[in-house]
Formats: structure tokens, sequence, C-alpha cells
């Protein structure tokens, strides 16, 4: 690329600060905060509606911000526009594909208008033909490409200028599984000589694809952190998961009704011989920490208690809270974003 002026000094690619985008009296999003560091895969995860989309588009300069600032690579969206756009590569959700021409002529025009120096053209187009799969497609016309294809098109436009930041909208939707993983390989390749920010509402793509993960819900942040510290955020709750030994359910429960500071949430037979029993416990106190560490004073109460009763204790710990869980703890709550964002 060609006439880039000088970044301020920053410690992150991406940095968000009190962001809102309001239409009228419909607020998209509010007041969200967050940073991705240079070389991260930030997933950027949420139901429809949540405010994704729209926080895509400010961050790429094709939507102002109603309050609050963004930075990409160190410049302000808002007041060093082109400038952004010269550092980001973007796929939205429907790539700005030109359907009558071919794959090679396609990606030689965004590199002409995206400023990549005449000589340098056809090494960049190369090679994110190779990078995308596309070599046996590149005198292809866009239009005659299935869908799969039309997406790996996308994201090469994206990279042809060797962006050090890129910003994907919902890069796999619409995808066939072996798609999916085609780009997600790609995605993952990526990783560290470019800061991506990848949104989505596809819980896959986010664990086997992000380094990090901001949950938003609602047009609010909800959670930001990586996934296992997302999980050790659901487990905060006091609960355990043990697997014991009686002849049957009622017993038990006998043996847990004088602690009174134990719930019973669930309790399921294995069927093993001698009978075995799963069972989740789940304290009605609060936690209390020492030392930063999270107190389990009630789980020697519950063991004696069963020991006590005759019945044997072979497994306890605590319960793995997956993804998903924590993706519907933080989301499902009364009311919704709305639908606005799709139409702006």
């Amino acid at each position: 690329m060609i006439g880039l002026s000088t970044a301020p000094a920053t410690t992150a690619a991406i940095e968000v600060e009190h962001l809102s985008k309001t239409y009228g009296s419909f607020t998209a999003i509010r007041d969200i905060s967050f940073q991705v560091n240079a070389g991260e895969i930030m997933g950027f995860l949420g139901p429809n509606g949540a405010g994704k989309t729209t926080s895509m588009r400010i961050l790429a300069g094709y939507l102002p911000a109603s309050e609050g600032t963004a930075r990409v690579a160190g410049f302000d969206v808002h007041e060093n526009s082109m400038a952004v756009r010269q550092r980001i590569g973007y796929l939205p959700e429907n790539p700005p594909l030109y359907p009558d021409m071919t794959v090679e002529a396609y990606l030689h025009f965004v590199a002409q208008i995206k400023r990549v120096s005449p000589g340098d053209r056809p090494r960049r187009v190369d090679e994110v033909i190779r990078r995308c799969s596309l070599e046996d497609k590149r005198h292809t016309l866009i239009r005659k490409l299935s869908k799969g294809y039309k997406q790996r098109v996308g994201l090469a436009q994206a990279l042809v200028h060797d962006p050090p930041v890129i910003i994907l909208d919902e890069p796999t939707i619409g995808l066939d599984p072996k798609q999916i993983i085609e780009v997600r390989n790609l995605i993952k390749s990526l990783a560290g000589e470019h800061t991506i920010i990848l949104s989505t509402h596809i819980l896959p793509e986010v664990s086997m694809t992000c380094d990090r993960v901001v949950i938003i819900n609602r047009g609010q942040v909800a959670a930001i952190g990586t996934p296992a510290e997302l999980t050790a955020q659901v487990q905060d709750r006091q609960q355990a998961k043990l697997v014991v030994g009686a002849p049957e359910e009622t017993a038990i429960r006998a043996a847990l009704q004088n602690l009174p500071q134990v719930e019973v949430v669930s309790l399921q037979p294995l069927g093993s011989e001698p009978p075995r029993w799963q069972v989740q416990l789940k304290s009605n106190v609060a936690a209390v920490r020492d030392n930063g560490t999270e107190s389990l004073g009630w789980i020697p109460e519950v063991a004696r208690a069963l020991v006590q009763a005759g019945i044997d204790l072979y497994e306890i710990g605590r319960p793995q809270a997956s993804l998903e869980e924590i993706f519907l703890q933080l989301t499902t709550q009364e009311g919704s974003a709305g639908t606005l964002e799709e139409a702006a």
C-alpha cells in the first residue's frame, strides 16, 4: 500500500470506548467498551439483533457512532476514517462481489482500489487465491460460484492488501460443514500476522477459533474473557457433581435432608450394578472467598452425611459449564435488542 500515515503509539490493535449508536428512539448498542490485542482472534458473540453488525460497521467506517470512540491500528475511526480503511480488511455478512467479473479480475480490481502498488498486485492476488483455495476458480465468473466459493472470494478481497486488522461479520453463515472447517482453518492461520475480530452467533466458531470472547446482549457487553475465564464466572455459583452408590434414590435424599444449605438439582441412575447415581448439588448460601479462592466448605458436610448414612462416595467435583450454557445464561434475559440492526 502507499501513502500511509504514521499511527499513534498504542498497545491494542482495536480499542472501543463507551461506544453507542442510536436510531431515533432505538438504541442498537449502548456504552460498549473492549480491546483486541495485536495478533489476537477476538470472538464477538451474541444472539441475532444483539448489536454485532452495528458494531462491526462502526469499526469498518461504514457507520458513524452516536457516542464514544473507536480506534483501529491506532487511528480514530471518525477522525481518521481513510487511514483506518487502509488498515482493515472487512468481510460483511453479504460479501461485496461483482458477479460478472472473474475471481482473478475482481481481486485485481480490489487490489487497485485498496492502493496496492501496481508492481505488487500480481503477487498479492496470487497469494490470496492460494490462501483461500481458489486456484481452480480464478478464471470463473463469480456469479457461477457456489455460496462457499463466494465466501472465499469475500475473504480474499479482505486480505488482498495485507491489512493488519481483519473484521469478519458472520464469515461462515450459509456454508456446509466442510466449508465451515476450511474457512475456520484459514482464519486460524491468519492469527499472529493479523488481528481478527470475528462476529458470530455460532458457538463452535468461538470455542474452536478465538483466543478471547466478547459476549454482547441487547446492545450491551455482557462478558469479556477467554472461554476458560467465562466458564469460571459461571461456575462461581456453588455447585458440585457426585457419583454415589445407594440401593435407591430415597436413601440419598434422606441422607441430605438435614442439610438446609444444600439443594439437590438432579439425581439420575447410572444403570450400573450395584446401583450408582449421579447427583448434582447446589448450595443456597453465598460463596465465601478466602485469599481469592472460593470456599467449598459445604462439600465436606455433604460427604460426611452420605458416608454416615452408609452411602458410598465414588466421585466428587465441579460440573463443567459449556460455552453454550455460558451464552444462554448471559443472553436469555427478558426483551431483546430488536431487529433494526439488520436494516441499518
